[in-house]
């Protein structure tokens, strides 16, 4: 079957999964966020037209108190929340463990306005990407287990979660303020943080990588997640197609020497055609290509944690990975083992291209939850307040979707020094002084996932990623 007419069939299949899910029930503020300076915030609402509201018969129960929270301060939401589940247990689900660490602190929070509060809480993360499996089946009750949830992979929660109704997006009041949006105007789901994946490598030789085409040179083989194993590993991938990302690929070729160019070049006309079947622009072409390369050559790895401790070793020489930036901070120091081994590649004078890749933790209420207003307010905490991010905002590399709550948690932490140290002294490790978001989205350039794009092209994109061959060293 030749390409043309396998692409033919892959759209007229995504096309008949589009009418399906249309069937599903509706979900408040289900449309994707805005890919441009902060995926979690959409722009102001003069020019991000408000979405479509249902009416309120055509609302489920949850989606009732989630219109009526998102008028609410957080003080006013917690005192919905003591009134909803004192005394009860509230069960939590997320890809993030910190969610475990959140919750005694929104506790405490509570019982700072009502003393006699008190809560028990349960919290789940699934493994081998089975939280959509767990909600979904949980979502088959008339009423669930799960509050709410803190979930990544913006490409199956738009397929599989909000297409289905499953999830419902809650929009806090001051957060929407403090992004000079409404809750209403808001076009997009609510993210916690934005994370970050860059590309890093062993300083302890002669070799540096100036441009991100050097990751995929002959003989390169950087350690990286499995995109089997991650399945946002996939969405970065996808969105290297996207046309302002292609771009940044196509312009970091140019500035490669011709030596360099005359390598990836068979590859990028192999794949002109390709990326004409696919639909993509003009620079699609040079995406395929990095794709190609960087899949049929990457060490394949289960976990970011090794592939930090492996590289900041001094025995690791010459080698290089794409992983959490945050893994830094775990690092202990040691005659053989510093995070001064390392180079995060976009730091550097003269560097070129991508710097790696951010994506979302997003926060969703169930639609069949059993604490509704106790979900809102908590969700409101963490979105709110530095001491509700804490539990994430200790790590370099997690920017909170709140900009006054992003301010507050550089304050605390004092990332762009390096990290504080238990004493309230300065570490100064320069590839840890986080150069924050607003930097990695612009001369970072940082590959942002867009939910949207992602579901648009995993049939046709995803499909011709899962025909390349791995690399098996």
């Amino acid at each position: 079957m030749n390409m043309k007419k396998f692409i033919s069939l892959l759209l007229a299949a995504a096309m008949m999964l589009a009418l399906a899910a249309c069937g599903g029930k509706p979900a408040a503020n289900s449309n994707p966020p805005a890919n441009d300076k902060n995926p979690a915030a959409s722009t102001p609402a003069d020019n991000n037209p408000a979405p479509a509201q249902p009416d309120d018969a055509n609302l489920s129960a949850v989606q009732k108190i989630i219109k009526e929270a998102q008028g609410m301060t957080l003080e006013e939401l917690a005192k919905k929340a003591i009134e909803e589940s004192n005394g009860k247990t509230f069960f939590g689900v997320g890809n993030s463990s910190r969610g475990k660490s959140a919750l005694p602190l929104f506790i405490e929070y509570l019982q700072s306005i009502d003393s006699s509060y008190s809560m028990e809480f349960d919290w789940q993360q699934p493994k081998n990407n089975k939280i959509f499996d767990q909600l979904t089946a949980d979502s088959l009750k008339p009423e669930g287990t799960f509050a709410m949830t803190l979930i990544q992979d913006g490409n199956q929660i738009e397929s599989k979660m909000v297409q289905t109704g499953i999830l419902d997006t809650f929009i806090p009041k001051e957060w929407a303020e403090a992004n000079n949006v409404s809750a209403d105007s808001y076009n997009g789901y609510l993210a916690l943080q934005t994370l970050n994946k860059v590309f890093m490598y062993n300083n302890t030789g002669s070799k540096s990588y100036d441009n991100c085409w050097d990751f995929v040179a002959e003989g390169e083989h950087g350690l990286y997640m499995d995109i089997d194993s991650e399945i946002v590993g996939k969405n970065f991938l996808y969105m290297l197609t996207e046309d302002t990302y292609a771009g940044w690929l196509k312009d970091a070729f140019d500035a490669l020497s011709a030596d360099e160019q005359a390598y990836f070049q068979p590859t990028i006309n192999a794949m002109k055609s390709e990326a004409e079947d696919l639909g993509l622009g003009a620079n699609g072409a040079y995406a395929l290509a990095w794709i190609k390369l960087w899949v049929e050559s990457y060490n394949a790895q289960t976990d970011d944690g090794p592939i930090c401790n492996t590289l900041v070793d001094k025995s690791a020489t010459d080698q290089f990975g794409l992983l959490v930036y945050s893994k830094l901070r775990s690092v202990e120091e040691s005659s053989s083992v510093s995070v001064n081994n390392i180079n995060v590649a976009a730091y550097d004078d003269g560097y070129t291209g991508i710097g790696g890749y951010g994506y979302c933790h997003y926060l969703f209420v169930t639609d069949n939850s059993p604490l509704p207003w106790t979900a809102c307010a908590f969700i409101a905490y963490m979105t709110e307040t530095v001491d509700g991010f804490s539990a994430w905002g200790k790590d370099m590399g997690g920017y909170s979707s709140n900009p006054t709550v992003a301010a507050g948690t550089e304050e605390k932490y004092g990332h762009s020094k390096g990290g504080m140290a238990e004493d309230g002294t300065t570490v100064e490790f320069e590839a840890k002084n986080d150069r924050g978001y607003d930097w990695w989205t612009t001369t970072g350039k940082l590959v942002l996932e867009d939910p949207e794009y992602c579901a648009d092209v995993s049939f046709t994109v995803g499909s011709w990623v899962e025909m390349l061959t791995k690399y098996a060293g």
